[in-house]
């Protein structure tokens, strides 16, 4: 999209709501995504020399339909063609009504169907949804793209095949859909607070929204907590020059304070609740993360408390991991490092440094947690902090190989100069 003007902020901004206005059009998700990238492939051509249009996401919108219906014209018998004209000409269906009113996030509940396997739905959503390519998605699940692949192209044909209304959730609907939901929400997240802060927009609008639909469930809640406080660490979060600065290290006066207090008393709504769950866990260790004035007056002995709690309510290989960083503030880095290599069979060998988002466990397999590069620079800090710099060296090289942003590489290579000639 990059070459016309406004039209990668157009589509960052309403390609999820294009594709989720087209499938309730046409019933067809593939026609649907197909018709939508046409459409921003005519703006493409169009928009340096015409200008942006007055309403780019309705041009994107009705352009998109009639390149979709003139394909089913072209493509259908003849006995079709005058039935998909009409289409063309109809109005537009009303509104829908239930429970869920936005299209985005009626989509996402619509494709959180139990039909479809739990990761297969939040990978789905999130190349519906967000718009990711396949191969940010394959990062964020911690697997090759070729599987990614393959789990997109399987979740599509069963939805087809079993004929899966897009329709609006009924409300006793909802719940059963709501941890799929929660996850494509944070997986959002997560890749905006990487490099794409409309995706962070789009996730807390999202996150507001599930709020609203459902007060009642502390797991929303929490979400919306974890996502205001780490978004509230964001202006800090690059120095003047764009590099990256880890959270020990951030200027906390630099911290969006008002972010901070409303997700504190999120917090503190789900802890008067008592039904903790993972999102409100990891919630809890932001808030104490916000609490602290400087780096040093972290409490990690709390941190490592909500940590065991979340290793209790929802283990995965990713938490172990951060339950690891805070257990080198507690007890020191060598019994940190036995607990790493624990991780992964072989050689030991994930993604942000201690405070950056995680992905959801989504990843099934330890062997997976080799693929996500902050295991390599939380090794390779562990083994600098033990002396040990021929090694960190190595892990610090194996991190910024896998890393999924210059930002991210950049500041891993400023890592590893700071080891000095004995790291090389």
């Amino acid at each position: 999209m990059t070459g016309a003007p406004g039209v990668e902020a157009v589509f960052r901004a309403e390609y999820g709501r294009a594709v989720s206005v087209l499938v309730r059009f046409l019933g067809d998700i593939d026609l649907a995504e197909e018709a939508v990238q046409d459409a921003f492939a005519v703006a493409v051509r169009t928009w340096p020399e015409a200008g942006v249009p007055p309403s780019p996401a309705g041009w994107i919108i009705t352009t998109a339909r009639n390149r979709a219906v003139d394909r089913q014209r072209r493509e259908s018998s003849r006995p079709a063609r005058h039935a998909e004209a009409a289409l063309l000409h109809a109005p537009d269906a009303p509104p829908e009504e239930g429970p869920v009113r936005d299209e985005r996030l009626r989509l996402i509940f619509t494709c959180c169907h139990p039909a479809l396997a739990p990761a297969a739905r939040v990978a789905l959503t999130l190349r519906l949804v967000g718009g990711l390519g396949t191969a940010r998605i394959a990062r964020a699940f911690l697997v090759p793209e070729p599987t990614l692949a393959q789990r997109l192209v399987r979740a599509k044909a069963k939805i087809r095949d079993a004929g899966i209304p897009y329709r609006v959730p009924r409300d006793a609907d909802l719940p059963e859909r709501l941890g799929g939901v929660l996850a494509v929400v944070y997986l959002v997240f997560n890749e905006g607070y990487t490099g794409d802060p409309a995706l962070c927009a789009e996730a807390l609008r999202l996150g507001r929204l599930l709020a609203a639909l459902m007060p009642d469930e502390p797991e929303v809640t929490g979400l919306l907590a974890l996502m205001l406080l780490i978004d509230a660490r964001r202006p800090a979060r690059r120095d003047a020059d764009g590099a990256l600065v880890p959270l020990p290290e951030q200027d906390r006066a630099r911290w969006d304070r008002e972010l901070i207090a409303e997700g504190q008393d999120l917090v503190r709504r789900c802890l008067r609740r008592g039904r903790p769950g993972p999102y409100q866990i990891q919630a809890a260790v932001n808030a104490v993360h916000s609490d602290a004035a400087t780096a040093d007056a972290t409490d990690w002995r709390q941190i490592l408390r909500l940590y065991d709690q979340l290793m209790a309510v929802a283990p995965s290989p990713v938490v172990a991991l951060n339950r690891a960083v805070a257990v080198a503030e507690v007890e020191g880095p060598a019994e940190a490092l036995e607990l790493v290599d624990s991780l992964t069979p072989g050689t030991p060998g994930t993604r942000g440094a201690p405070g950056t988002p995680a992905p959801p466990s989504t990843p099934g397999t330890r062997g997976a947690l080799d693929r996500y590069h902050v295991l390599h620079a939380v090794r390779a800090d562990l083994l600098r902090r033990l002396g040990r710099t021929a090694e960190a060296a190595r892990e610090y090289e194996a991190a910024i190989e896998l890393a999924g942003s210059e930002a991210e590489r950049a500041y891993l290579r400023r890592r590893l100069g700071q080891l000095g000639p004995e790291g090389t």
